[in-house]
């Protein structure tokens, strides 16, 4: 069965805005954690640990929100 041309335009249209909707998110959290490193990079620490912690938390705050969305997509 073939599609008619409106339902081909349509999906299309659909595919367009949620190839644009996954861009803006993936800008959206690259911005974020970007954000989070440049302060990192930004510190002045008395040797190694503060960085060391700094950078711990950071892999803790995004092992806890690929924990968030692993339940929300289960």
């Amino acid at each position: 069965m073939k599609e008619s041309r409106p339902d081909a335009a349509l999906v299309k249209d659909i595919q367009a805005r949620m190839e644009k909707k996954v861009r803006e998110n993936e800008i959206a959290v690259i911005q974020h954690w970007k954000e989070r490193i440049d302060r990192v990079a930004a510190m002045k620490p008395e040797g190694i640990a503060p960085l060391q912690l700094e950078i711990k938390k950071i892999s803790s705050m995004m092992d806890n929100r690929i924990g968030v969305l692993k339940k929300e997509s289960s």
